[in-house]
């Protein structure tokens, strides 16, 4: 069998769940181990039969101390399983979403300020990081400095809140909003943008645009069956 761990609940979860469904034909086994934490503890206990094998999606960021601790532990407890426990390189879900190139245009969303705040983490991320040095745009440092416990994963989740704040396109709740993967929020009325317009309007077809983006796309690919 082949299983992929994810600390990601709700939303996340749901997304990793239809990325099996649309594009690995069900072939993973999903399961969400609730944390970092939760990850290191099953991986602990964890007794690999043979043929298994185990895809983590562990949220890496490297300006939070205590996930690189627990990195560098996840690290070592996977390179003693002989390559029968893979780590995907990534950062988090909310990154995955925040980079897809036709976030703005299908949420509609109308907030200029956190389009262009998008724009300038997105062109600053540098080895698991907002490098701030490469960001010039006053208003960005100054929502970056807003942060009380900064970490880029927290950026990224409060950003991302802001920009598919319509629960239609809410990556926050339980489920994904139900606009990523149903056929709805399509507006036709040039005042009504709220939805945005999707240059595909089949639900399941938006899902495998989002599936097959160049960030999702690079997570994937580390996953050979």
């Amino acid at each position: 069998m082949k299983y992929f761990w994810t600390e990601d609940t709700g939303a996340g979860l749901h997304f990793w769940k239809l990325v099996n469904q649309l594009f690995f034909e069900n072939a993973l086994v999903i399961e969400s181990k609730e944390s970092n934490q939760g990850i290191l503890d099953a991986l602990s206990d964890l007794n690999i039969k043979e043929g298994d094998q185990y895809y983590i999606a562990f949220d890496h960021v490297v300006d939070n101390q205590d996930v690189r601790n627990k990195y560098r532990l996840l690290k070592i407890m996977a390179k003693k399983t002989e390559g029968k426990v893979m780590i995907l390189d990534m950062i988090c879900f909310e990154y995955l979403i925040l980079a897809f190139d036709q976030l703005v245009s299908w949420t509609g969303t109308g907030k200029a300020d956190k389009i262009k705040m998008r724009e300038e983490i997105l062109s600053a991320i540098e080895d698991h990081r907002i490098n701030l040095a490469k960001i010039n745009d006053e208003k960005t440092l100054q929502y970056l400095a807003g942060f009380k416990r900064y970490s880029t994963e927290r950026v990224m989740k409060a950003l991302i809140g802001e920009l598919t704040e319509n629960e239609k396109w809410s990556v926050k709740g339980t489920l994904m909003g139900e606009c990523w993967y149903k056929d709805c929020c399509v507006s036709e009325h040039p005042d009504h943008l709220r939805c945005g317009k999707p240059e595909v309007e089949k639900g399941k077809e938006k899902m495998r645009h989002l599936i097959q983006s160049e960030k999702v796309q690079m997570v994937l690919n580390q996953i050979f069956y």
